[in-house]
C-alpha cells in the first residue's frame, strides 16, 4: 500500500471539474482553474509538463493558493511551466511553505491536530517569486489585498489573505461587503482556517478558494482523511462545501493540491489534483 502511494498515486495527476452555483441568474458561466500546493522541486519534470498542458482548458481566471515551490532553484522551472497559463488572468496568495525550505519532520507530528506552526528551514525568496508572477506573468497578488476587476463580462470582487497557518492573515485589511453591481466576490486563503472563512462569509464573499490540507493526503476507506492539518473538520478537507457565517453561507473549495513535502512523498486515496471550477448561475444569488 505504501509502495502504491509513493510510487504511483503521488504522481497520478488528475483534473477534476466542479460546478459552483454562485453567479446571479442569467449570467454566463465563469471558468476558474484552481491550483494549489504544487510543492515544486527543480527535477519534477512530469509535474511541470502536466501543469503546462492545463492551458488547453482556456480558463477565464487562474487562482493559485500557495505552497508553490520547495526550493529557490525551482523558481525558474516553475515559471517556465506556468508560461502558457500566463495568457490568462490570474490571482495568487502564498502558503505557509512559501517562506521556508521544508525540513524533515516526525510523521507523528503530522497526526497531531494541535501541532504548532514552527518553520525552521532556510528562508525561501517568496518576494522574488511573487514579483515574477506579477511582472512576468501579469497575475495579481492578493496577499492581504483586495481588488475589483471586470472579467468575461462580469464584475468580480477579488480578495485574499496571507497564510493563516502562520497567523499572517489580516482579514480586516480586505473586509467589507462587495460594491453594488458586483456579480461575485471570491476570496483566497491558503489555509482554510474557520476564522478566515467566517470573516469572508460575514462580508458576503460567495466563494473561498483554499489548499493546504492536501485533501488529507492519506485517506482510508470508511474513515476518509485522517487529519485536516488545520481547524477545518476532516469531512471538508477536500472539494466543495458550504461554510456558514454571520452574513450567510459561502461556498468553500479546498484543493487537494498537486504535490507533497519532499519528506512525505506519498498520497493514498487522494490523488494530486487541479480543479476546473465552473461558476454557474444560481437562482438564489442576487446581484449586489
Amino acid at each position: 500500500m505504501i509502495a502504491y502511494g509513493a510510487g504511483y498515486e503521488r504522481t497520478a495527476y488528475t483534473l477534476r471539474r466542479v460546478p459552483v452555483p454562485v453567479l446571479p441568474d442569467g449570467t454566463r458561466p465563469l471558468r476558474v482553474l484552481h491550483l494549489s500546493d504544487l510543492h515544486v522541486t527543480a527535477g519534477q519534470r512530469d509535474k511541470l509538463a502536466w501543469l503546462s498542458e492545463l492551458a488547453r482548458l482556456v480558463p477565464d481566471l487562474v487562482a493559485l493558493t500557495g505552497d508553490v515551490v520547495c526550493a529557490n532553484e525551482a523558481r525558474g522551472p516553475l515559471l517556465a511551466a506556468l508560461e502558457p497559463l500566463f495568457a490568462f488572468p490570474g490571482v495568487f496568495v502564498p502558503g505557509n511553505n512559501d517562506y521556508f525550505v521544508p525540513t524533515p519532520r516526525s510523521p507523528h507530528r503530522y497526526l497531531r491536530r494541535d501541532a504548532p506552526a514552527d518553520p525552521r528551514g532556510e528562508p525561501l525568496d517568496w518576494p522574488a517569486l511573487a514579483r515574477a508572477l506579477a511582472v512576468d506573468g501579469g497575475w495579481t497578488e492578493l496577499t492581504n489585498a483586495r481588488t475589483v476587476v471586470g472579467l468575461a463580462g462580469l464584475r468580480l470582487d477579488l480578495r485574499g489573505v496571507d497564510d493563516a497557518r502562520l497567523r499572517r492573515d489580516r482579514p480586516a485589511l480586505v473586509a467589507g461587503p462587495p460594491e453594488a453591481g458586483t456579480d461575485v466576490a471570491i476570496g483566497l486563503s491558503h489555509t482554510p482556517e474557520p476564522r478566515v472563512l467566517d470573516a469572508f462569509a460575514a462580508d458576503g464573499v460567495g466563494l473561498v478558494l483554499s489548499g493546504h490540507t492536501h485533501g488529507g493526503q492519506v485517506r482510508l476507506p470508511g474513515l476518509g482523511a485522517l487529519v485536516s492539518n488545520c481547524g477545518l473538520d476532516r469531512a471538508r478537507v477536500r472539494g466543495l462545501s458550504r461554510h456558514g457565517g454571520a452574513g450567510g453561507p459561502t461556498w468553500v473549495h479546498v484543493s487537494p493540491g498537486l504535490g507533497t513535502s519532499p519528506y512525505a512523498p506519498i498520497r493514498l486515496g487522494c490523488r494530486p489534483e487541479a480543479t476546473l471550477l465552473s461558476l454557474v448561475a444560481s437562482p438564489a444569488a442576487a446581484r449586489g
